[in-house]
C-alpha cells in the first residue's frame, strides 16, 4: 500500500527518522507530510508506534482537477470497489484545498461522493447501499489543482494518546511535543524539566519515551474494524509488539513545575492515565524558582506567549525565565513561543532557531545549548 503520514509543518524530518527508524520504506517528503509503503502489518504498526505523525492514510489515487466535472470523472475512476465492502459507510470526513481553482470543500465533499456512489453501483451492480457498516472516512487534499484521495486509518488524531482527559485543555498536542523531544539530544538517563508544565504534555511524552511506551498502545483505531483490508492477525501482532517493547526504567528524572495548583491536578491525572505517573515529579512551583543541582540537564517547555494571557506580562515572565536559565548555567533549554521578543526578554541569542507551526500560529523553537557532558558519560549515553 502506499502510505502518507501528515505531520506539524517544520517537522518532517523528524517523523522520516521515526519512519526508518521503524524500518519503513520513506518513498518522499512534501510540506507536511512523509510518504511511505507498506503491509497491513505496517500501516497498523504506523499508527501505533509514530508519535510524530498526525494520521495514517491510505492513498487511493491522484489526480488533476480543474472543474467539477473533473473532479467526478477522476474520483469515479478510482476503484472504490477494492476498499470499500457492499455495507460500507463512506463520506468525505475533510477536504482541504490549496492553490486550487476549486475551493469549496462543501461541494468538493458532495460531488465527490455522488461519483463514488456511481462507481460502487456500477461495480456492485446494486442501485442502493445500507451504508450500515463499517465507517470508510476519506480525506482529500487538492493541492495547485492536483487531487489526492485517501482513506483515514487513524479516524482520531494520533494526538489523541487517551491520556488527556479534556480535549483542548493545552495549547501544545502530544504529537508536537514528542516531536520537539526528539529535536533534542534527551535521553532518558539525563533530567529533564518543564517548569511551564501545564497539564503535564511534555513530562508525559518524555516518560512514554523513557520507558518505551508506544503512544497507540492504549487507544483504539479507526481500521480496526476493515477486516476486508485490515486482517485481525495485522492488529494483534502490532499490539503485542507493543505491549513486549515496554521497558520501565528503574530511575530517570523527569520533572513539571507549574504556578497553578489545579492544573497540577490535570497533570498527576493524565501521567497516571499513560501509566507514567511513578516516572515523573510534578510540583506547585513558580517557574522563576526553578533551582537544581545536577548538571547537563533539559528543559523543554511550552511558556506563555500571549494566547491566553495580557501580554503586557510577557516581559517579566521571559525575564524571570532568563534569569532562572542562567543559575542552571551548563543546561540546554529549549523553548516553543508565538512571542517575538522572547529572546530579548529572556536575556539572550538563541543558537539556533527553528520556524514551526502549531495549528495555523507561526512559532519558533528557541534552542539554547549548555555544555557537553564529559566524555565518558557520553559514550555511555550512546553506547
Amino acid at each position: 500500500m502506499n502510505l502518507t503520514a501528515p505531520c506539524h509543518f517544520g517537522l518532517e524530518a523528524v517523523l522520516k527518522r521515526e519512519l526508518k527508524d521503524l524500518g519503513l520504506a520513506v518513498t518522499k517528503t512534501e510540506d507536511g507530510r512523509v510518504y511511505f509503503s507498506g503491509d497491513a502489518y505496517d500501516l497498523c504498526r504506523a499508527n501505533i508506534f509514530l508519535r510524530t505523525a498526525d494520521r495514517i492514510l491510505i492513498q487511493i489515487g491522484e489526480f488533476d482537477a480543474a472543474t467539477f466535472d473533473d473532479l467526478f470523472e477522476g474520483t469515479k475512476a478510482l476503484p472504490w470497489e477494492q476498499y470499500l465492502p457492499a455495507d460500507a459507510r463512506f463520506w468525505v470526513k475533510k477536504a482541504t484545498s490549496i492553490d486550487s481553482k476549486l475551493h469549496s470543500a462543501p461541494a468538493i465533499q458532495r460531488i465527490m461522493k455522488k461519483a463514488m456512489v456511481s462507481r460502487m453501483q456500477q461495480a456492485l451492480k446494486a442501485d442502493r447501499f445500507p451504508e450500515n457498516g463499517a465507517d470508510y472516512p476519506i480525506r482529500v487534499l487538492i493541492r495547485k489543482d492536483r487531487v489526492n484521495v485517501y482513506l483515514d486509518t487513524s479516524g482520531e488524531p494520533l494526538h489523541k494518546r487517551g491520556y488527556r482527559a479534556e480535549a483542548g485543555e493545552a495549547p501544545i498536542s502530544e504529537t508536537l511535543a514528542a516531536a520537539l523531544i526528539m529535536l533534542t539530544p534527551w535521553h532518558a538517563d539525563r533530567i529533564l524539566v518543564d517548569p511551564f508544565c501545564g497539564s503535564g504534555t511534555f513530562p508525559i511524552e518524555a516518560a512514554l519515551m523513557a520507558a518505551h511506551i508506544a503512544p497507540g498502545l492504549h487507544r483504539s483505531f479507526t481500521a480496526q474494524t476493515w477486516d476486508n483490508l485490515i486482517p485481525e492477525d495485522a492488529w494483534k501482532a502490532a499490539f503485542d509488539e507493543a505491549g513486549q517493547s515496554v521497558r520501565m526504567p528503574e530511575k530517570t528524572d523527569i520533572r513539571g513545575y507549574d504556578i497553578d495548583r489545579d492544573v497540577l491536578k490535570r497533570a498527576r491525572a493524565n501521567a497516571k492515565a499513560a501509566g507514567v505517573a511513578d516516572l515523573i515529579h510534578f510540583q506547585q512551583m513558580d517557574a522563576a524558582k526553578v533551582r537544581h543541582p545536577k548538571k547537563y540537564g533539559f528543559i523543554v517547555t511550552n511558556p506563555p506567549y500571549g494566547e491566553r494571557m495580557d501580554a503586557s506580562l510577557l516581559p517579566e515572565i521571559y525575564t524571570k525565565f532568563g534569569r532562572m536559565a542562567k543559575e542552571l548555567d551548563d543546561w540546554s533549554i529549549y523553548m516553543i513561543t508565538s512571542y517575538k521578543e522572547a529572546e530579548k526578554y529572556f536575556g539572550r541569542k538563541a543558537d539556533k532557531k527553528r520556524k514551526i507551526y502549531n495549528g495555523m500560529l507561526r512559532t519558533d523553537y528557541l534552542q539554547f545549548y549548555g555544555a557537553k557532558p564529559p566524555k565518558k558519560r557520553q559514550e555511555k549515553q550512546h553506547g
